[in-house]
């Protein structure tokens, strides 16, 4: 009698707390949101606007000069840019106003719920009330931030890799008779895959809205999944409340992708030179959404509605790895982007309980771990003069990552190198970040941005362990990937480093640079990426003013004519090849 009565307490308990971090949730949205949501719309509105002028210009300009594309090409594309930047302006304002509201609104809200995970009784009514107020402020500033870095650095970057890129001289040949026809499918699929996707979408959502509650009523009853941990009721409760919220943005979600989805259909034409089968993606894209819905609804199997093939010959569906050759992202995944784009449904899967997800290192972890370790490496190599502050200014300067090639490029394929081989050197199965946490197939992030480069990388590493490196060998390839083509800074850094005589073993080793730089370019464009390597190179920067400032307080008192300076300047520069980097 005493165990359930203090049972039906604690359930009183519950019940009474989650109506009052209800309510003060509901206050502090009220409140905070549309202050967060006006910064967030109204910053990502001005970027918008303000930059695509530019934004035209630079595709324009790109479009004329790159020679990947031959004339028909060219033609095909740019009478489809004012289609392309049409549905930009109406996607990204809507889409803006949706993340402003939504996150304004609901960060404050959720914020309030997770005090409940705090330990200290006395501490959870403070944290209600405080919590996600100015952190959502903030917040909204943080996105709005890195959306203009998206805008301003990542997309130009792009554009001027496309120029660039030596590999853009393999010309990319399209027919004027192809010219109507992609733009005909193009129209097609926007015409019959979006009003479709909506109507299957919303035929679909009373299921997944009583599936999701039954799915998480269930998880209650039988105190299993969120409900596992009492800490965690409060937000399993919410998840209830906000489900249909969830449903209508699946909803929109769909309707979303299937801009692009329809879009695609003109580069099917493209690559398989015909009408018809441009005709048959779009009819069977529809079914390919119907069958998708299904597998994740758990109705029947399949789908009703017609499925023509629309590719001469399916693409390989082997994924496993070879030592011998490591595929590009765009090799690797080629299989995912011809099938079209898929939809993200959320799962109504049994839930994993909240100590089972703690498992999962996350995302955010990972790209903490990748910034530590470049800002130890940087100081480390700051220390023994192999990169300078001036290469620091020069990045911080530079427009893109790439005009800054030592600190935006180098830097962080040197310590990429070095995850890597602290990997095979401790046995790991997956990567070693820096705190000693290893990311493996088990516990890895599962999103489709993992599955992008966490492959590729595994895939990497068993080359690079295949090799068995040489010390030399090893320095050799750390003075490629910092330096690229400046060959004068690469001579002037004596590692100990030397070419292996075999031009096979070369190769090899120079083909492990290229796909390091190339993944090392692809990241940069990710939108928090600046952000966060911005302030790496800050603090390298400072740690180098105070080094200088270290040296010049030593050194005052002893040189007398600065003789002495600078005979320590060259013995440290001396020192380099007999520093280890670990």
């Amino acid at each position: 009698m005493p165990s359930s009565f203090k049972d039906w307490l604690k359930t009183i308990y519950v019940i009474l707390a989650f109506c009052s971090v209800l309510c003060f949730g509901a206050l502090k949205s009220l409140i905070v949101g549309p202050v967060a949501g006006l910064i967030l719309i109204l910053g990502n509105l001005g970027v918008i606007l303000g930059l695509f002028p530019a934004h035209v210009a630079w595709t324009v300009y790109t479009l004329l000069k790159t020679n990947k594309f031959d004339a028909p090409l060219k033609v095909a594309i740019l009478l489809g840019l004012p289609a392309l930047f049409g549905l930009w302006l109406g996607l990204s304002i809507a889409g803006s106003c949706l993340v402003g509201l939504g996150y304004g609104f609901f960060t404050p809200w959720v914020s309030s719920f997770e005090a409940f995970r705090l330990d200290a009784e006395s501490k959870k009514f403070y944290h209600c009330l405080v919590d996600g107020t100015w952190g959502t402020i903030k917040g909204s500033c943080t996105v709005v931030r890195d959306f203009a870095d998206l805008c301003y650095h990542s997309y130009p970057n792009y554009l001027k890799e496309l120029r660039e890129n030596p590999a853009s001289n393999e010309l990319q040949p399209l027919r004027f008779i192809h010219v109507p026809a992609c733009i005909i499918v193009g129209l097609m699929g926007l015409i019959v895959d979006i009003p479709l996707y909506a109507a299957i979408a919303i035929v679909k959502s009373p299921y997944m809205l009583f599936k999701g509650w039954h799915r998480l009523l269930h998880d209650l009853i039988s105190r299993e999944g969120p409900f596992l941990e009492t800490a965690c009721i409060p937000i399993a409760g919410l998840a209830i409340i906000m489900w249909p919220l969830v449903v209508v943005g699946s909803i929109l979600l769909a309707i979303f992708t299937s801009f692009f989805i329809g879009l695609y259909g003109s580069v099917v034409v493209y690559q398989e030179r015909s009408f018809r089968r441009g005709v048959a993606y779009v009819i069977a894209m529809v079914a390919e959404f119907d069958e998708y819905t299904n597998d994740w609804l758990y109705l029947r199997e399949g789908s009703i509605l017609p499925k023509p093939r629309y590719r001469k010959r399916k693409p390989s569906s082997s994924s496993e790895p070879s030592v011998g050759r490591n595929p590009s992202l765009h090799e690797r995944f080629g299989s995912i982007f011809p099938e079209a784009p898929r939809v993200l449904v959320p799962s109504l899967t049994a839930s994993r309980s909240v100590r089972e997800a703690i498992k999962e290192v996350k995302m955010v972890q990972i790209w903490g771990s990748i910034m530590q370790a470049c800002e130890v490496r940087g100081k480390e190599l700051l220390d023994a003069s192999v990169i300078t502050p001036a290469d620091l200014s020069e990045w911080l300067k530079a427009k893109h990552a790439i005009d800054g090639p030592i600190v935006g490029i180098g830097l962080p394929c040197f310590s990429f190198l070095h995850t890597l081989l602290d990997s095979i050197k401790s046995g790991s199965n997956g990567l070693m970040l820096l705190d000693g946490t290893e990311v493996n197939h088990l516990n890895r992030p599962q999103d489709r941005l993992m599955d992008w480069f966490f492959h590729p990388v595994m895939v990497l590493k068993e080359q690079i362990r295949a090799l068995q490196l040489e010390q030399g060998e090893i320095r050799h390839l750390e003075k490629v990937l910092l330096f690229g083509n400046n060959t004068d800074r690469a001579k002037s850094w004596e590692n100990g480093s030397f070419v292996p005589q075999d031009a096979l073993r070369t190769a090899q080793i120079e083909g492990i640079s290229r796909r390091m730089m190339g993944m090392s370019r692809s990241v940069t464009k990710f939108p928090t990426y600046r952000r966060r390597y911005r302030h790496v190179v800050k603090e390298l920067m400072a740690h180098s003013n105070g080094k200088e400032g270290s040296m010049r307080s030593i050194t005052h008192p002893l040189a007398k004519d600065g003789k002495e300076a600078a005979s320590t300047r060259s013995m440290s520069s001396r020192s380099i090849a007999s520093i280890e980097i670990v």
